[in-house]
């Protein structure tokens, strides 16, 4: 695999987003082909991010939490179909059914989120006015004591992705083994792993000399440092590096084994990364959730395992073809371009694919990105700009300095047409650009436009 298109990639979205580092690995045949790192770690030194930086790694760390609980349940330490009220001092039975440890597997209690994660991370970060001052998984007990009354769905019906469910996983690992979740994982998963670099605690990342600080971007876009989060580990508290995360996914393709270790069977891994219920994430179809890990089974015919993480300050992505032996580790620390799709756009790589027409999130990008711009009627007798903000468009009458504007939500996005709609008096409108070779005419409205 030729690796400067990646690279080119990766440098285009970091420039774009202001992501100050990203460090990546890439595994071809079972080993790591290429790593690298860009940008820098420490932004008051310049500090330059390698292969070697730690970040953390946020949702990633779901993966770790759902393989503690498989082993322990391969060691009759845990049984999947007991309800969680059963192991921890709470209540949980949605319209009288009782949510079972492994429905906290696959975020199916029927609970939506609590949303405690959110709230406690905008609390630390000082943005908005949430405050949840929980340090620890007790509290999240304590916060989440009503939760079914909250439930939308009985057990198993439906997906609700939750923080608090992880929560309580890691919480069923520290009671059933008497040693806290932490000192669990570290014990049984990172240290057989040889992830001699990947933490938990505050002492331990202090001592670490080669570590990312964690940035998020004011209104102005300036880079803000903050402080990571710890207190609360089992859904998204892991820091590591993407040289160890290799270690993870090479494991997790030699089907729970590495280096002659083994840590749970090749049954258990299995188990986790099959789908157990449907996904709302439908990027290429038929999107599942397993123990820890979303399985899409069908990425170019392949079936990618992967998961992201996102803390704000830190982002992650982790995804592997076990049929391929194929895989990536993405890691930042501010968020910004999402890094899934840097992850996938190398898994296009490593299949031959070109990424930039064969992946819809990369070319409707791009055609999103060509319309951007000041657009005048008939002998510029009116003016309109046309913004982006994400995945949707904003179109601004400037003329009479108005600054009338709507939002256009993108319906069809072709290489030379692109079909949008807005609302105005509460009905839908059809928004048409009309990409020429050599101009781009917008209908809108009443106008014909044409992009200056």
């Amino acid at each position: 695999m030729e690796f400067s298109k990646l690279e080119d990639f990766i440098l285009e979205k970091m420039r774009q987003t202001k992501m100050p580092a990203l460090s990546i690995a890439v595994i071809q045949d079972g080993e790591v082909a290429y790593k690298r790192g860009f940008g820098f770690k420490l932004l008051e030194t310049y500090a330059p991010a390698d292969e070697n930086t730690v970040y953390g790694v946020g949702s990633i760390t779901k993966s770790f939490t759902a393989l503690a609980i498989v082993k322990l349940a391969e060691e009759g330490k845990i049984d999947l179909e007991k309800p969680v009220e059963e192991y921890l001092p709470i209540k949980l039975r949605p319209f009288g059914e009782p949510v079972r440890v492994e429905h906290l597997l696959y975020h199916a209690s029927g609970i939506p989120s609590l949303g405690y994660a959110e709230a406690f991370i905008d609390g630390v970060f000082g943005l908005g006015d949430g405050w949840l001052p929980v340090k620890d998984p007790q509290d999240v007990l304590l916060f989440a004591k009503d939760a079914e009354s909250w439930a939308f769905s009985r057990p198993n019906e439906r997906f609700f992705y939750s923080n608090s469910g992880y929560v309580m996983l890691g919480k069923i690992v520290s009671t059933v083994t008497g040693i806290p979740y932490e000192e669990y994982v570290k014990r049984y998963i990172l240290e057989p792993l040889g992830m001699t670099r990947s933490y938990f605690s505050r002492g331990e990342m202090e001592k670490d000399p080669n570590v990312a600080a964690g940035y998020v971007l004011d209104p102005q876009g300036h880079h803000v440092r903050k402080p990571f989060p710890y207190g609360i580990s089992s859904d998204g508290g892991l820091l590591s590096n993407v040289k160890d995360l290799s270690r993870y996914l090479i494991f997790y393709m030699n089907a729970g084994e590495l280096e002659g270790k083994r840590i749970v069977s090749k049954q258990s891994i299995q188990t986790m990364v099959t789908g157990h219920i449907p996904a709302p994430w439908e990027s290429f179809g038929d999107e599942m959730y397993g123990y820890g890990w979303i399985v899409h089974p069908n990425f170019f015919g392949e079936r990618l395992i992967e998961h992201s993480g996102s803390v704000l300050i830190y982002t992650g992505f982790v995804g592997y073809i076990p049929e391929r032996k194929i895989g990536v580790a993405v890691l930042s620390n501010c968020a910004g371009y999402p890094l899934s799709n840097i992850g996938m756009y190398a898994l296009a790589l490593m299949l031959d694919k070109d990424p930039e027409e064969s992946l819809d999130f990369v070319r409707s990008d791009r055609i999103l990105q060509s319309l951007v711009g000041r657009y005048e009627g008939y002998r510029k007798s009116v003016a309109f700009d046309v913004k982006r903000s994400g995945e949707f468009l904003i179109i601004e009458m400037v003329s009479r300095n108005l600054k009338l504007s709507s939002i256009l939500v993108p319906e069809k996005v072709e290489k030379d047409y692109v079909k949008c709609f807005t609302l105005q008096n509460f009905r839908k409108m059809d928004v048409e650009f009309f990409i020429e070779p050599h101009r781009i005419v917008l209908l809108y409205e009443r106008y014909k436009l044409i992009k200056g």
